[in-house]
């Protein structure tokens, strides 16, 4: 049985989040997007209504704010029906060294990344033990395995995604629901824009893959729609890597 119910994608209005909710209203799922740019999302969902002919909605939320969910939910649950899919893409990052970082910095990012996918799990938890194969896929990173000393928060928000990941997989596993993660590696988005725009830096990122380039959103989110369909329905507690063969590379062979 093919798997048509509503998918709700946080971050939606841009990078991997819009690449993935394009994807799957590709596919003919219903799509809920949320972000934090009302105009973004809005146009964004319109965009794929009327591309598509699949149900949207396009929803201006602030993930840090776990009381707004309810509300938010019940009118997406209005437009929509009820939800048989997550994907949690919302993702801030702050270059900020440990040594450095302030309390308030570290909170925002562990909030929006990490803290916010667990408690939107939970909030739809009901919705996905009632439908028939659903799914929630964790976006994550490759800084979740690698360490990267300018980043601290936003490695220790995607290390917990992973991990929040595997716990959720095993509480949801017996009422049908799977979940799973990815890991994207340099993918080109709005968040590494301003770094690629530096010919040298976007080289050295391309050189580190297998494949000699950086990654498309639109190359995660195939993954993530394999994710949340019936072909991955034995698939649940996984991390897959989109990261054209960067965690896998011998990075030491240049230098012997």
């Amino acid at each position: 049985m093919t798997t048509t119910s509503p998918v709700l994608v946080t971050g939606a209005a841009s990078g991997i989040g819009e690449a993935c909710a394009r994807a799957l209203a590709e596919a003919g799922r219903p799509v809920v997007l949320w972000d934090l740019d009302r105009t973004a999302v809005t146009a964004a969902a319109d965009a794929l209504a009327e591309k598509y002919g699949v149900a949207t909605c396009g929803q201006a939320v602030d993930v840090r704010r776990l009381d707004d969910f309810a509300h938010a939910l019940h009118t997406a649950r209005a437009a929509v029906g009820p939800l048989g899919g997550l994907v949690h893409s919302a993702g801030v990052v702050d270059s900020t060294p440990m040594t450095q970082l302030t309390p308030e910095a570290w909170r925002r990012v562990i909030d929006v990344n990490l803290t916010s996918y667990g408690f939107l799990v939970a909030a739809l938890a009901d919705d996905l033990r009632s439908q028939p194969g659903s799914a929630v896929v964790g976006i994550a990173s490759i800084n979740a395995v690698v360490g990267q000393g300018t980043i601290p928060s936003y490695t220790a928000s995607k290390g917990g995604v992973l991990s929040l990941t595997r716990s959720l997989a095993a509480e949801l596993g017996r009422d049908g629901v799977r979940v799973n993660s990815v890991c994207p590696g340099y993918i080109a988005t709005p968040m590494l824009e301003r770094v690629l725009a530096d010919e040298r830096t976007a080289a050295a990122m391309s050189g580190l893959s297998m494949l000699g380039r950086v990654g498309e959103s639109a190359e995660v989110a195939a993954v993530v729609r394999f994710l949340l369909s019936e072909e991955a329905g034995f698939v649940t507690g996984a991390t897959i890597n989109v990261d054209g063969g960067v965690l896998a590379n011998d990075h030491t062979a240049a230098m012997r």
